[in-house]
């Protein structure tokens, strides 16, 4: 059976993860407050600024950058989108 939880960014119940996605505070926040849909969508939004902007994992101010940008998402508020990048229409 899979835990719903009330997630931050669609403010509303929804299948949660089934494990924290990091160790320690901020894993547990996530596990506790965003479902699972909004989580694989960072995943894929993050993949896209990583590509996008040629950033680099070895560097701290990148990772740091990524942090902001997760709780950004994950909070829905306003964060980056990749230069040129054009979402695909959705189908309907």
């Amino acid at each position: 059976m899979s835990r719903t939880v009330f997630c931050r960014k669609y403010k509303q119940e929804l299948p949660g993860l089934d494990q924290p996605p990091y160790p320690g505070a901020k894993g547990q926040d996530i596990y506790q407050n965003v479902s699972a849909k909004a989580w694989q969508e960072w995943l894929a939004h993050q993949t896209m600024l990583i590509n996008e902007k040629q950033l680099n994992l070895m560097e701290t101010g990148t990772r740091v950058y990524l942090g902001e940008q997760m709780t950004k998402f994950l909070s829905g508020e306003d964060y980056d989108a990749a230069e040129g990048y054009v979402p695909p229409p959705q189908s309907k």
